[in-house]
């Protein structure tokens, strides 16, 4: 539909706005933009304006149908349609990702953050050579899947020269929410008189004028359509009671009402046909036995348009066309539609079309949703399928068939996040016939949300439950219901949730000679929590080891989530003082997560990889981590986890901001009963007051966790209790502390566990053979910022025994480490003892990498390390161009032209 200059009459500010996005694409720099509004106030008009305007741009628009929401990356599909040329130029995993959601490849089910970075080198590379400006209407019908791939995707641009405008109508829930937001109102009085007077078909008084102008407050489309709808009595009275986008479609279904019945049917067929197909729809209209009269009759309408596409002249006459057609040409419409598309290259749409055609139970037309389903959750859209199976439950007559469907949208709803409309849909799986296994994987389902929801006591208990259901039934299922309940019972122990290890370890099968690594890890994570660490330590190193070399990504990406994640195998390696394994499960996780695109799980593992890499010294690398973390949780909507963060912001020694997001996440674990959380958060708050000398608020915090013992927080937590315990002079504690080191490292001899016994043995004792002892065993592992602390402890110790030319050395080498890291509190610690040893020492003053934004610094970092442009946009889901640009600015700040000079502009990793 396009308008004419006098139908943008007022609109100055808006197109100057839309004209800007076009010039800053042309000058390389990429622009995304929100129009919001009522429905009528101009949002088409000036959408159809930019793209007459847009001379020198590719252009690709698409606009969201109600009726369309179900069937996954439709919108999306339009919208990519002109630059699938470029499909082949994208790496190969974007490239399947993206072919398989558009139903052009089969594949493995692709994560729809992989599949958005996809389309966003797709329009990055279409727009290499002229920008690329896409445009959506109401894009708050946008199906699912399309609207945050297509969020997703606006929040990632930065130098791609794309420009991205959506229009949505005001009081509809969208996933647009945070993008730049252009507000568009009504017409001022003037201009609206004067629109109005413009279709009026004869004199008016002025007052009844008005009272229209001020009651359409302006908009457009009502100040159009309005006149051309109403009587002369009708105009005289002034417009009627409800809303204004109610009053437009009343005006556009008077239209339609004197309209004959042909016309109206073929409106009603092009309304129920949301692609906009001309072909498909001359040939469900041939179905229905209409000719060319009905068509002469709808473009002398001028509701709608056949071109191309059929577009009509306001989405409010599609809803009016198809909402005041009767049952009966409805289902006529459908069954039309479904016959003429087809099942071949379109056989969800065909589906769909057959499913709303068909009133009483059908199961021909369930199964075919049910494959429409299977389809749908293969290319990763869960929520379309979730609702093919609802309607395919509807029409399916057996009641056991009925709920097994009604169970498999249920846990479709749960994986597209639509968490509360999935337990809704489980009390009708649960109505259905007695089945044992159904019954099983219900409750597994209910556990499964909790968890989701943040009720780990809740999601341990009854995913146990449903592990004992299932056992007899289903010996897989049964051993992922273990290892999901005693995940959620590692995040749930707490003080609050007494006893919760020991029911989910207790309830744990005997291990089978056959067991895969996640059984023996699930065997040996039970027989710590039922007979201690000393008789479980053999089992959880053997574990670990097969899980550090089994060939795991060959296995579904979920599973290997869990065993390589920092719910299980990573929590093992700092439970058994394994450094080295931690970094490479760490760093493994990472690199399955980003190849399968999974950013929720990426999110975790970027935590746990800061905190591991933070305790190798790499803070730079630390805080890296934190950032992307940051974006991700911007780019998807999700929370911030924020562990990292919490946990270097205290390692850094930064007061306020670390004190902040402890407290912040105390209330959170607490809340919801996540004993886990609170005990890390309370473990982060002893490393920051031990740092900044506050030593009983340190010893206090650390007591808390110790007492706990959360797996591997108990390794992290001893070496503060220890250290806090000595300086508050409270020897019991530190002998405490003590035994629990010497039981542990005896039953896991490593370096890292003999140096935090020797340091204990240190503080106990004032032996200087153990302070020494300490020093060496540490040296020799990859924990520089412990290193760096025992030998800030020895000279500590060695000067208050008046050594002070024996204390300088080991001071000196503990204020440049630790500064060097940027473990700033530590430091100055350091610096205090070297002035009271009577040497000068200045602080560092901040480096010229301090000017650097937080991603500026991420991706000279990975640009020092050797990765190239394509490489780290891969693994920031940002594209090529934007690293460039990045680096581009980065280079001038630094003040270097190459990237080889990077390596000395930064200061280099301290650890690999």
């Amino acid at each position: 539909m396009g308008m004419g200059e006098r139908e943008l009459r007022g609109r100055r500010r808006e197109t100057d706005v839309l004209n800007g996005l076009v010039r800053e694409a042309k000058a390389g720099r990429s622009q995304v933009l929100l129009l919001t509004g009522e429905a009528g106030v101009g949002k088409s008009a000036l959408l159809d304006a930019l793209v007459a305007g847009a001379g020198g741009c590719r252009i690709t628009r698409t606009a969201g149908v109600e009726s369309e929401m179900e069937l996954a990356y439709a919108g999306l599909h339009q919208l990519c349609q002109p630059f699938l040329d470029h499909l082949e130029r994208l790496p190969a995993p974007q490239r399947e990702a993206l072919g398989t959601a558009l139903g052009l490849v089969s594949g493995p089910t692709p994560d729809k953050f992989l599949i958005g970075l996809a389309v966003l080198n797709l329009l990055a590379d279409a727009a290499s050579d002229r920008p690329v400006l896409c445009v959506v209407d109401d894009a708050q019908w946008l199906d699912l899947m399309s609207a945050r791939i297509l969020a997703f995707v606006a929040r990632r641009l930065a130098a791609e020269s794309v420009v991205i405008v959506l229009a949505v109508r005001d009081g509809v829930e969208h996933a647009f929410a945070g993008l730049i937001e252009l507000k568009i109102r009504g017409l001022d009085d003037a201009d609206a008189r004067a629109l109005l007077e413009s279709v009026l078909p004869g004199p008016i008084d002025p007052r009844v004028r008005d009272r229209i102008v001020a009651e359409t407050r302006g908009n457009p489309l009502a100040l159009l359509e309005l006149p051309r709808a109403w009587t002369a009595a009708e105009l005289a009275d002034g417009l009627t009671a409800g809303t204004l986008a109610s009053r437009i479609e009343d005006g556009f279904v008077r239209r339609l009402e004197v309209l004959p019945t042909g016309t109206r049917l073929l409106l009603l067929t092009a309304a129920a046909e949301p692609l906009g197909d001309p072909t498909l729809l001359w040939r469900a209209a041939e179905q229905l036995g209409l000719g060319a009269e009905p068509a002469a009759g709808a473009i002398e309408s001028g509701l709608i348009t056949f071109d191309r596409q059929v577009r009509f002249r306001h989405p409010l006459v599609r809803s009016a066309a198809y909402r005041t057609a009767s049952p009966q040409q409805r289902l006529a419409v459908h069954r039309a539609l479904a016959t003429v598309t087809d099942p071949e290259t379109d056989p969800d749409r065909r589906a769909w079309h057959r499913a709303q055609a068909t009133v009483a139970p059908d199961e021909d037309v369930a199964a075919e949703l049910e494959r429409s389903a299977q389809r749908a959750r293969a290319r990763g859209g869960f929520f379309a399928a979730a609702t093919f199976l609802e309607r395919s439950a509807a029409l399916t007559i057996d009641p056991a068939l009925r709920a097994d469907r009604v169970l498999a949208a249920a846990t479709a709803k749960r994986s597209a996040g639509a968490l509360d409309a999935a337990l809704d849909l489980l009390g009708g799986a649960a109505a259905g016939p007695a089945d044992a296994l159904r019954e099983a994987r219900i409750t597994r389902l209910r556990g499964e949300i909790a968890f989701d929801q943040g009720n780990a006591a809740e999601a341990a208990r009854t995913l146990v439950g449903a592990a004992k259901q299932l056992d007899p039934l289903d010996h897989e299922q049964a051993r992922v219901a273990y290892l999901e309940a005693m995940s959620a019972a590692i995040w749930a122990s707490g003080p609050d949730t007494p006893g919760i290890l020991g029911e989910a370890a207790s309830a744990a099968p005997a291990p089978a000679p056959s067991d895969p690594p996640g059984d023996l890890l699930l065997q040996a994570l039970a027989l710590r929590f039922t007979r201690g660490y000393v008789v479980a330590a053999p089992q959880l190193v053997k574990a670990l080891d097969h899980a550090r070399h089994s060939d795991s990504e060959a296995e579904e990406v979920g599973g290997w989530m869990w065993l390589a994640g920092n719910r299980a195998s990573g929590v093992v390696a700092i439970d058994v003082w394994d450094l080295d394994a931690a970094l490479e499960l760490a760093a493994r996780h990472e690199r399955i997560a980003r190849d399968g695109g999974a950013l929720v799980q990426l999110q975790w593992v970027l935590n746990f990889r800061s905190n591991v890499v933070s305790m190798t010294g790499d803070l730079s690398a630390a805080a890296a981590y934190v950032e992307e973390e940051r974006q991700i949780a911007a780019a998807t909507g999700n929370r911030v986890l924020g562990i990292g963060r919490m946990q270097l912001e205290a390692l850094r020694g930064n007061e306020a901001e670390a004190n902040g997001l402890i407290d912040v996440m105390i209330r959170e674990g607490r809340a919801q009963e996540q004993g886990r959380m609170t005990a890390i958060a309370t473990y982060s708050s002893a490393l920051l007051n031990n740092g900044l000398g506050r030593y009983e608020t340190a010893r206090d915090a650390a007591l808390q966790v110790f007492e706990q013992d959360p797996v591997a927080y108990g390794v992290l937590v001893i070496g503060e209790l220890a250290e806090a315990a000595s300086r508050t002079g409270d020897t019991k504690l530190v002998e405490t502390a003590l035994a629990w080191l010497n039981e542990r490292v005896a039953a896991v001899p490593t370096d890292w566990g003999r140096g935090m016994e020797a340091r204990a043995r240190a503080l106990l004792t004032n032996g200087e053979d153990a302070y020494r002892a300490s020093v060496d065993h540490l040296r020799r592992t990859g924990l520089r910022v412990e290193s760096a602390r025992a030998e800030l402890l020895y000279g500590e110790w060695l000067r208050r025994e008046g050594r002070r030319q024996d204390a300088r050395e080991h001071l000196r080498t503990a204020h440049e480490q630790l500064a060097a890291m940027g473990a700033a509190a530590f430091a100055e610690r350091a610096r205090h003892e070297l002035l009271a040893t009577g040497e000068t020492v200045r602080k560092r003053t901040p480096e010229t990498t301090n000017d650097l934004t937080a991603q500026e610094a991420q991706i000279a970092t990975l640009a020092r390390d050797g990765l190239t442009n394509p490489e780290i946009a891969a693994q920031l889901f940002i594209s090529p161009r934007t690293v460039e640009w990045h680096l581009r600015k980065t280079f001038s700040k630094l003040g270097i032209t190459s990237r080889r000079q990077l390596r000395t502009a930064l200061r280099p990793r301290t650890a690999g």
